[in-house]
């Protein structure tokens, strides 16, 4: 393992880290830039999840307590039916053009909303849209990796505090990714290489993590719902350029 290895590791695992820390998700949206360059994407996607889910740790327990158990399950349990779904269209469906239509929607998204003055405000309860939201997420998930698109949109357009969204959209990435570990594990994924990797670049991604929960704790609740919009808009121009780009 070199040194510019090492560098661009530390640097994926902070920059990951710090996001997932911050937003509750985001870890692949700001560490594949740097470790695409030195690793396969398979065993990049790998060490993503890896780190989302130990980083992810960390903010599901900072918010433990605002966890509204049916509202999650309203989410998650759809979703979980959802992944194999997805993983059975993927003979049918193009995963690449998905991903191109799905970061076309993220960006009409978020330049509708990162730059108006007043957020959206869905105050009704809304379980029947929050159970299909939850299961698209799955489907998609399932196919092309995008489980939190839009269930992070659809949370960041309720007024609920910062805990509470983050009491959803923590759990239910948690969930998604470590199902898709598993299937990596099963597929006999982890490689020696890979373990070395992951133990390099652990504690680079639980420090950053740690800085990212502690700029979380002080934002207000209007603050994190345009977060989650800006970064809906940062994450649909991104998978854009990936997939137009440097494929």
């Amino acid at each position: 393992m070199s040194l510019d290895f090492i560098i661009l590791l530390a640097l994926g695992a902070i920059a990951g880290g710090f996001i997932n820390g911050l937003a509750g998700f985001g870890t692949a949206l700001f560490a594949l830039g740097f470790w695409l360059q030195i690793m396969q994407p398979v065993q990049a996607v790998l060490v993503v999840l890896v780190m989302s889910v130990l980083s992810g740790i960390q903010g599901a327990i900072l918010v433990r307590k605002s966890i509204r158990w049916p509202r999650l399950g309203r989410f998650l349990l759809p979703a979980i039916i959802g992944i194999p779904i997805g993983t059975a269209l993927v003979v049918w469906i193009d995963p690449t053009l998905l991903k191109l239509v799905i970061a076309a929607f993220l960006i009409l998204y978020g330049l509708f909303f990162a730059f108006r003055r007043e957020l959206p405000a869905m105050t009704r309860p809304t379980p029947v849209i929050d159970g299909t939201i939850g299961f698209a997420g799955g489907v998609l998930g399932g196919l092309a990796g995008l489980s939190g698109a839009l269930p992070t949109m659809w949370c960041a357009m309720r007024p609920w505090p910062k805990a509470e969204q983050r009491a959803v959209l923590q759990p239910y990435n948690l969930a998604v990714q470590t199902i898709a570990i598993l299937v990596f594990l099963v597929q006999g994924a982890f490689d020696r290489e890979t373990l070395v990797i992951l133990a390099v670049a652990t504690p680079f991604t639980f420090a950053a993590a740690q800085v990212g929960l502690h700029v979380f704790k002080r934002m207000g609740d209007a603050q994190f719902r345009r977060l989650l919009i800006v970064l809906m808009l940062a994450s649909g121009l991104i998978l854009m350029a990936r997939e137009l780009i440097f494929r």
